[in-house]
């Protein structure tokens, strides 16, 4: 037998052997996938571990789809639309697919910095700023009483007991109100310990009111907080009712209106905490019913740019991806300012990160539609200045629908 019938026929076995049968359509398959029904031959039944390792690659290595798409869609504004538009797509990650992966995220995120158990209300407000300036307080009474002679010891006592109250009602007291009257007292309290000889009569006078306040408010003696403009009611009287429904049903109407009446008034005046948390968790909902609105606003807006709506509805995808990852990057560095608030280099760095992400949101969005629709500069303010407020409005209604629906779900 010649060399070149052996070679021929290892060849053949080669080939056999790379032969593969499609578990889905039992075709024969030759390569990576069937050429019948595109399944891939690489099973996706594997250890745990392996999925994660390889889940981790696909993020963070430098070739990967996530970083090819992440990049752009915050520094490049309309490059992501335009390449999936004009039919560039397989490099990077699909815009639905990541508003999915953001948005998930993002509602996370917010949910964990936003608030917290521990606290009972907003875990990046003031009033931590203020529970960590007290706590260092304390300690440094603590370091002088040990030095200190009998007589001042006394006086410190009475520092300790003073400020460890005021600890912990910002960080135990469950009563919004209490809460935000107490950091405004620490605030005035360190000024006077700054200040001495040189704070003023005003100040004083304004320190004993609130601690008057909060004393009334834990004997219970102080107006709620309820927001007087707060009303579920149309009436005179405070009551629901709509003319279309029947006495019946206005009743029942009026009674669930009185429910959320009563729930606003415990969370306002009590545990924000419930309330945050149910709006929060409607919104990424309400907000995924609100893209092909917003899709609809620009077909409306752009009617003669000749454009399907898929791809007005990618440019609203791309839009809130980019958004809500701005957001995201804003509380990030907000949480941690918090740990870096000794430091007044790394303090002023975050605070003109924050003012230049947030002056980017509009400016970026502007340029986004001026290259995708690609109109004058006349026209693109125009019509960019009322699909910005169309949305704010559709943002507000959504908001107040999460928030009765929170409110309802308490």
């Amino acid at each position: 037998m010649s060399d070149k019938s052996i070679t021929n026929q290892d060849n053949q076995t080669l080939s056999q052997d790379d032969v593969k049968t499609c578990e889905n359509c039992h075709a024969q398959v030759h390569g990576m996938y069937c050429s019948q029904c595109g399944q891939s031959v690489e099973s996706t039944l594997r250890y745990f571990w392996s999925v994660i390792l390889h889940l981790l690659d696909d993020i963070f290595s430098f070739d990967s789809r996530a970083n090819r798409t992440l990049i752009p869609l915050l520094f490049k504004p309309a490059f992501l639309t335009n390449e999936y538009i004009a039919g560039r797509r397989v490099h990077y990650v699909p815009p639905l697919r990541l508003y999915l992966f953001i948005s998930i995220v993002f509602f996370l995120t917010l949910k964990f910095i936003a608030v917290d158990e521990s606290l009972g209300a907003f875990n990046v407000g003031d009033s931590v700023s203020s529970a960590v300036k007290v706590e260092q307080h304390l300690s440094g009474l603590q370091e002088k009483k040990a030095t200190a002679a009998p007589d001042e010891q006394v006086r410190i006592d009475n520092d300790i007991k003073k400020f460890s109250q005021y600890q912990e009602d910002l960080t135990k007291q469950k009563s919004l109100a209490i809460k935000g009257l107490t950091d405004k007292l620490v605030q005035l309290e360190f000024e006077k310990l700054r200040e001495k000889e040189q704070f003023s009569q005003e100040k004083q006078e304004n320190l004993d009111n609130i601690i008057e306040s909060i004393t009334l408010f834990k004997n219970g003696d102080k107006k709620d907080l309820t927001p007087d403009k707060l009303t579920f009611g149309n009436n005179e009287d405070g009551s629901l009712s709509f003319d279309f429904l029947t006495p019946e049903n206005n009743k029942k109407l009026n009674d669930f209106a009185q429910l959320l009446s009563q729930k606003a008034k415990k969370a306002f005046n009590e545990d924000p905490t419930p309330l945050i948390k149910e709006a929060i968790e409607k919104l990424p909902q309400l907000l995924f019913i609100l893209l092909p609105l917003f899709a609809a606003l620009l077909k409306l807006m752009f009617i003669f740019s000749k454009r399907l709506y898929l791809e007005h509805l990618t440019v609203a995808l791309h839009s809130h991806s980019f958004i809500f990852l701005a957001i995201l990057i804003v509380e990030l560095i907000g949480f941690a300012q918090h740990y870096a608030a000794d430091y007044t280099i790394l303090k002023d760095i975050t605070e003109f990160l924050e003012i230049a992400i947030v002056f980017w949101i509009p400016i970026y969005l502007f340029i986004m539609q001026k290259r995708v629709y690609k109109q004058g500069y006349f026209f693109t303010t125009v019509k960019y200045a009322f699909i910005g407020v169309t949305y704010m409005i559709m943002i507000v209604i959504t908001g107040t629908i999460a928030f009765i629906w929170g409110l309802a779900s308490t």
